[in-house]
C-alpha cells in the first residue's frame, strides 16, 4: 500500500502510543475467539484514522475518501469497538492520565448532580409537582445523572 497524504483529523504519534496497546488487545481476543484464522486487512490505525475523518468532517460513512480503508471495514471496527466497550475503556484510561498529569488522584473524589425542570401539563398531581423558584416554573425536576464505568 502506498503511502497517503496525511488528513488533519489523523492522529499524532504520542495519541497514537497511548491508544494502540488497548486496541491491539481488543484485536487479539477478537481474532483468538475467531474459528477460521483472519489476516487484519488494514492497520488500526488507518481504522482509528478513519473514524476521526468521520468524526471531524460529518460525512457519511459511504463518503469516506478512497485513500482511507473501505467504509464497511470502518463501520465493522466500530461497531466491534461500541459493543465490547473499548471507546469507555479508552475514555476511562485517558481520564486517569490526564488527572494523573494534574497531580490529582486518578479517581474523582466527588460528583455533581445537575437537574433540570421540565414542565408538565395542568393534569398532572401536585404531588408529582414542584416549584423551581429560580425560574418560577411548575414542573418535574429530572436528575442528569453522568454515566459511571
Amino acid at each position: 500500500m502506498t503511502e497517503r497524504r496525511r488528513y488533519p483529523s489523523d492522529i499524532s504519534d504520542a495519541r497514537w502510543a497511548l491508544i494502540e496497546p488497548v486496541l491491539q488487545d481488543c484485536q487479539r481476543e477478537r481474532l483468538a475467539r475467531n474459528p477460521v484464522p483472519v489476516q487484519p486487512k488494514h492497520s488500526l490505525r488507518e481504522i482509528w484514522n478513519a473514524l476521526l475523518y468521520l468524526n471531524r468532517t460529518g460525512v457519511q460513512w459511504q463518503y469516506l475518501p478512497h485513500d482511507l480503508p473501505h467504509y464497511q471495514s470502518v463501520n465493522s471496527y466500530y461497531n466491534a469497538w461500541r459493543d465490547e466497550g473499548v471507546f469507555e475503556r479508552l475514555n476511562v484510561d485517558m481520564t486517569r492520565l490526564a488527572r494523573a498529569k494534574a497531580s490529582r488522584a486518578p479517581e474523582p473524589t466527588a460528583a455533581i448532580v445537575d437537574t433540570q425542570s421540565v414542565k408538565t401539563s395542568g393534569n398532572v398531581p401536585a404531588a408529582d409537582q414542584g416549584t423551581d423558584a429560580g425560574k418560577k416554573i411548575v414542573g418535574r425536576y429530572l436528575a442528569l445523572l453522568p454515566a459511571c464505568p
